[in-house]
Parts: C-alpha cells; sequence; structure tokens
C-alpha cells in the first residue's frame, strides 16, 4: 500500500471533512476527483485545490445512483488509476421530542450506508487487480451505539462501521487497505444545527489532517478526538440497562 496517493477520489466534497480532505491532498502531481450534488460549492472547492497544483475533475452527482456512481468510479480510473477513494457523503437528522419519520429513516439510510456501496462497490476489483490502494469509509463515533434523537443516523454509521472492518481483513490479501473514519464533533454544516453544547468540538481542518495520517499508516480505526471515542466506545459495552437512563436524559439532536 502507496500513502504517496496520486490519483484520488472523495465523494461529498462541496463542504464539510470532503472539501477539507479535498484541499488538503491537493498539490502538484495529484489528480482529486470530487464528486457533491452541489454543483456551485464543488466548484469553488475544486479553484481552491487547482490554485495549489492539483489537477481537478469533478462530477455533480448523487451517491445513491448506483448506475451513475459506477460510471463515474470507472470513468475516473481509467483517467488515472486510483489509489485512495474516500467515501465520505452522509447526511444527518434527528427527532427532537418525537418519532423518526418513514422518509427520514430511509432518506438517511440510502444515502449514509448505499451512498457508501454505491462508491466502494465498483472499485473493489480495480484497486484488488491493480493490487494496491486504499479506501476510507466515513462512519461516525456514533456507530458504537444507537442514540436516542437519531436512531437512524447511528443505525447507517453502525452498519458501514462493521462492513468496513470486515471488508479490511477480505482485501488484506490483495495488498488494498481500508480504514474506518470514526469523527466525532467536528465543526461543519452538520453540526451547525446542533443547538446543544458538543464535547471537543473539532476544527475541519484539524480532522482532516488527521484523517489524512490515518489513512496513509492504513489505520483500521481513525477515531477521533480520543476522551469522545473512548466515552463512546464504552457506551456500546456497557449494558443497556445502565445507559439507557442516561441517553434518554441526554440533548437530543435536532
Amino acid at each position: 500500500m502507496n500513502s504517496e496517493f496520486k490519483s484520488i477520489l472523495i465523494t461529498g466534497a462541496s463542504s464539510g471533512l470532503g472539501a477539507a480532505l479535498a484541499h488538503r491532498y491537493a498539490r502538484p502531481g495529484v489528480h482529486l476527483h470530487l464528486g457533491a450534488r452541489r454543483a456551485d460549492l464543488l466548484s469553488t472547492v475544486a479553484e481552491g485545490c487547482r490554485a495549489k497544483g492539483a489537477a481537478v475533475a469533478v462530477e455533480s452527482i448523487d451517491v445513491t445512483a448506483r448506475d451513475r456512481m459506477a460510471e463515474w468510479t470507472h470513468r475516473a480510473h481509467r483517467t488515472q488509476p486510483l489509489d485512495l477513494v474516500i467515501a465520505n457523503a452522509g447526511i444527518s437528522g434527528g427527532t427532537h421530542d418525537g418519532v423518526e419519520s418513514d422518509d427520514q429513516v430511509r432518506a438517511i439510510f440510502s444515502v449514509n450506508l448505499d451512498g457508501v456501496l454505491n462508491t466502494i462497490l465498483p472499485v473493489i476489483p480495480l484497486l484488488t487487480a491493480q493490487r494496491r490502494g486504499q479506501i476510507g469509509i466515513m462512519g461516525s463515533l456514533a456507530g458504537h451505539r444507537g442514540f436516542p434523537g437519531a436512531p437512524a443516523y447511528c443505525g447507517s454509521k453502525a452498519a458501514v462501521k462493521v462492513w468496513g472492518e470486515g471488508l479490511r481483513g477480505d482485501l488484506k490479501p490483495h495488498h488494498v487497505g481500508v480504514s474506518v473514519i470514526l469523527p466525532g464533533f467536528v465543526e461543519t454544516p452538520m453540526t451547525d444545527v446542533n443547538n446543544f453544547k458538543m464535547p471537543f468540538l473539532m476544527s475541519v481542518e484539524k480532522a482532516a489532517g488527521i484523517i489524512e495520517e490515518g489513512l496513509a499508516r492504513n489505520k483500521a480505526r481513525i477515531a477521533f478526538p480520543w476522551p469522545t471515542a473512548f466515552v463512546a466506545w464504552l457506551l456500546g459495552t456497557l449494558p443497556p440497562a445502565w445507559t439507557d437512563p442516561l441517553l434518554r436524559a441526554a440533548p437530543r439532536k435536532g
């Protein structure tokens, strides 16, 4: 596996962690394939990356479009063989004091789970054939335990976390690495809507640096910041009879 990534595909690259990662990797000799639904924001990110010397190709695309995602990823690979693919696109949502609607649950799972599969599955044969490459799957520390107020978000992130961990073992003999990325609270448009104090809130630039370093090392879990990571892990291991009352009293995601 090569930590000097030269051909990189990132979904959800128009804002938040996706945009920060694009800027982090932008340099001469690097080809960036950036995808997102919001073409205007994506164009701005691309311009900034080009100013740093990177070659940038953009794609206005919805990760839930299975056939289009397969076509895009294969086209990007033909341009220059991919050596890093980051399935970053995701959405969030909460319940306030009620129960999630059918539409919200299905939308969250469609983007956060199907979107990851639509990004990663088409590139697995490409990376295994060349016997090199790195895959980054954007999970969340919320995937350690279901939280009242955001069950669909937690569930979708738990699914990609466990799938990525299993996939890592399957792809290791093919010299393809898989890292599951588990951020805590990061300053992004997704967290801007939260109306409660977020512990250990981290800047998106610092978070992108941690992710870049972890991917270069083929780290199995890129979980941060460590105090939040420890608490999330602990909540996932303790009996629900102990944790349910605590979590029911915690602030709920809007």
